[in-house]
């Protein structure tokens, strides 16, 4: 299982076209996406204080080919699936919240 944050927005605008298309499939040509133990310091890198973000779990079983580990912090490898994110390999939407402080912790992951 691996990871993909988005807003509530994106992702109901997913569901009606049928795929996940976020900006990074036309500016980089991939999805970002994260492994279960790199999810939260995502989140808080990218994304402190959001409080309209969902989890998506992506099974990657599911993906057609093009999903690629490749570096994205130095000595770090993340997951990137080139194209957009096919509805069918996503098994669950869940809200992500962040704490009062606007951290995203584990407890987030449930």
């Amino acid at each position: 299982m691996i990871f993909h944050l988005v807003d509530a927005a994106s992702w109901s605008r997913a569901l009606e076209k049928g795929e996940h298309r976020p900006a990074s499939v036309d500016l980089e040509g991939f999805v970002h996406l994260s492994t279960v133990a790199q999810v939260v310091a995502t989140a808080n890198r990218f994304f402190k204080g959001r409080t309209d973000l969902l989890l998506l779990h992506v099974d990657d079983a599911q993906l057609p080919s093009g999903l690629k580990y490749e570096e994205g912090e130095p000595g770090e490898l993340f997951p990137h699936f080139y194209g957009p994110l096919p509805l069918t390999a996503v098994t669950k939407a869940a809200p992500f919240p962040c704490g009062s402080d606007g951290a995203f912790s584990e407890s987030s992951l449930t």
